[in-house]
């Protein structure tokens, strides 16, 4: 697609957006809600039609075409299911609708479902299913229609912490192994980075990065997108000299730190952006000059991770996240009133612009 735009009265769900999207990619929309995600697929599938911009699949273009004749799959978010049928003749609708002879149909309708672990349900009725088997057979019939194309809004979101987990590398395999093309929202950001080839950030109808998982991560484009995606300590500042490769930042309450960034000038405001796996805790200053005095306000356990709250003492606050495979024998190494020092890395530290509206405003909209 190229400058699509796509308006809702005066709501603008997609802004001049651009994307190409190869064969046999696996690609995540990721972004918070009301960022304009299911618009984008919906524009694909045919249901919408852009106000503005091209839209192409396999290099013919698709916007005067009807849905069924796009040669795409379209799995939405309530599952689409038709009540009076079994899990097997939901599954097998599609194919049939397509043409394929009906043994041949149920076949495929019976092959996909041992791939999405509901062979043994092909006789019940959806509304004997739970909410995330639903969600199964609808990917199940997306699987099975054929299309080259399957677009996929939200097709983990219904399942349990466990099994949305396990599926997500299987979902990724069986997309492989059927050489499928796939374009699948979603707002978690953990799921986008473990199943995707390619992400596309975005944020108020626009893209606002694209880029493999590890791209993204290690050199966010903006403060919303080091934000979304995996988290990060901000902090705002002004630039007060650079020197080699590197640029000191003041803080508040002259507290200094050292960035390994000089592509801003003296005297420019700015917002250092630090990871919170990043961003360690001692109990003594050492000779790094990035050691913060802090003290422990907040400590939460997050499963693989314990995270720190800490208050510096210009009053700021900073997390710091550590494996709790390191905290031996449950002795958490601070506790709750203790002083600390808040080490940060130069290495680890990126420079933003500071936003117009100011840094609060800007992480208020994420």
């Amino acid at each position: 697609m190229t400058n699509v735009t796509k308006r809702f009265k005066d709501i603008v769900a997609l802004d001049r957006v651009s994307l190409n999207i190869r064969n046999g990619e696996y690609v995540c929309i990721l972004g918070p809600t009301g960022s304009g995600k299911t618009t984008l697929l919906r524009l694909i599938a045919g249901l919408v039609s852009p106000d503005s911009g091209k839209l192409m699949i396999d290099q013919r273009p698709v916007d005067t075409l009807a849905p069924e004749d796009r040669g795409v799959a379209y799995v939405p978010q309530q599952y689409a299911l038709f009540p009076h049928l079994t899990v097997l003749e939901n599954v097998a609708f599609s194919p049939l609708a397509r043409g394929r002879r009906r043994a041949e149909a149920y076949e495929t309708a019976r092959k996909v479902l041992r791939m999405v672990r509901l062979a043994e349900r092909e006789t019940a009725f959806p509304n004997e299913l739970s909410g995330g088997m639903q969600q199964r057979v609808a990917l199940a019939r997306g699987i099975a229609s054929g299309a080259s194309l399957l677009l996929l809004d939200e097709p983990l979101g219904a399942l349990d912490a466990r099994l949305r987990m396990e599926l997500r590398i299987e979902l990724r395999k069986m997309m492989k192994n059927l050489n499928l093309t796939v374009v699948h929202v979603t707002h978690d950001q953990e799921e986008a980075m473990t199943i995707a080839d390619t992400i596309v950030v975005l944020k108020d109808g626009s893209i606002q990065q694209i880029g493999s998982s590890f791209h993204i991560y290690q050199d966010p484009a903006s403060i919303f997108v080091a934000n979304f995606v995996g988290g990060s300590n901000f902090l705002s500042g002004i630039v007060g000299k650079t020197e080699h490769a590197t640029s000191i930042v003041e803080l508040n309450e002259g507290i200094r730190i050292r960035v390994a960034d000089r592509s801003y000038r003296r005297g420019e405001p700015v917002v250092v952006a630090i990871r919170r796996e990043a961003t360690t805790l001692t109990s003594h200053a050492n000779a790094n000059e990035n050691s913060i005095p802090a003290r422990v306000e907040n400590i939460s356990f997050l499963g693989s991770f314990i995270e720190y709250s800490v208050l510096l003492d210009n009053r700021e606050t900073v997390r710091s996240k550590i494996p709790a495979s390191l905290v031996a024998e449950g002795r958490l190494p601070f506790q709750i009133d203790d002083r600390v020092f808040v080490v940060m890395n130069p290495e680890d530290c990126r420079l933003f612009s500071s936003p117009p509206l100011g840094l609060s405003n800007e992480l208020e909209t994420i």
